[in-house]
C-alpha cells in the first residue's frame, strides 16, 4: 500500500490601471453670538461669558478654542452707548479650550441648525483701575473659534 500526502499552494495576483474622482461637502463656517457676562463686573473683577455657537452643517463640528475676536468692536469688545466713555481697554478676555477638551457642537437636523450653549468660566475680567464711566455698563466680547 501507498500512502500519500501533499500541499496545494495557491496564489493570485492582478494588477490594472485607471482613473477615479471624489468629492467632499463643503463646511459651513460656525456663528458665535456676542459673549456676554453672566454676572455684573466690578474693578479687578472676573465674570463668566455666555455664547452660543450655531452649526449650518450635517456634521457635528469641533471649536478647539475660542478668543478674543480684535477684528470686530474696539480690540474686540463694545460697551452699551450709555456707556461710551468707558474704555473698552478696561477688558481682557482670557482665551479658552474647556481644559484641552474644547467643544462639540451638534449637526444641524432637518432645517434646524445644531446649537451648543458654552460657559466660559472667569473669562472676562475688569481691570482694577477701571474708571466711574464703566460703572453698570454693559460689555460684549466677539469671539472667534480655533481649531
Amino acid at each position: 500500500t501507498a500512502v500519500g500526502g501533499g500541499t496545494a499552494y495557491a496564489y493570485w495576483s492582478a494588477g490594472g490601471i485607471g482613473t477615479g474622482s471624489g468629492s467632499t461637502g463643503t463646511t459651513v463656517a460656525i456663528t458665535l453670538s456676542p459673549g456676554t457676562p453672566s454676572a455684573g463686573l466690578y474693578p479687578g473683577g472676573q465674570s463668566n461669558v455666555v455664547v452660543t455657537a450655531s452649526n449650518p452643517n450635517t456634521s457635528p463640528v469641533h471649536i478647539g478654542s475660542l478668543a478674543l475676536d480684535a477684528s470686530q468692536g474696539t480690540g474686540g469688545f463694545t460697551v452699551d452707548a450709555g456707556h461710551a466713555t468707558c474704555a473698552v481697554s478696561t477688558f481682557t478676555f482670557t482665551t479658552q479650550t474647556n481644559s484641552g477638551a474644547g467643544w462639540t457642537v451638534p449637526a444641524k437636523v432637518g432645517s434646524t441648525n445644531g446649537s451648543l450653549a458654552i460657559t466660559l468660566t472667569n473669562a472676562l475680567t475688569m481691570s482694577s483701575t477701571a474708571a466711574n464711566a464703566c460703572q453698570g455698563s454693559t460689555a460684549t466680547a466677539y469671539l472667534v473659534a480655533g481649531p
